[in-house]
């Protein structure tokens, strides 16, 4: 069941940090502007970045729990 977790959280990791990356080069481009960016309220890439992280750490915290288990 760990493992499943680390590999199911890793690809959700996988996911957030090509959306923000994706995000993150529109508004280099200047494709994408947000009107108004409220923090705590708007959707902005660095939400997804931020998540990347978390599922990225918890990846590992479940691979290196599974791997000390055996």
């Amino acid at each position: 069941m760990e493992k499943k977790i680390a590999r199911v959280t890793y690809w959700l990791g996988v996911v957030c940090l090509v959306v923000a990356i994706g995000w993150r080069v529109l508004n280099a481009a200047d494709f994408y502007m947000p009107k108004m960016f409220v923090p705590g309220q708007s959707l902005y890439y660095m939400s997804f970045f931020k998540g990347a992280l978390l599922f990225f750490l918890t990846s590992i915290a479940t691979a290196q729990y599974a791997n000390m288990k055996d």
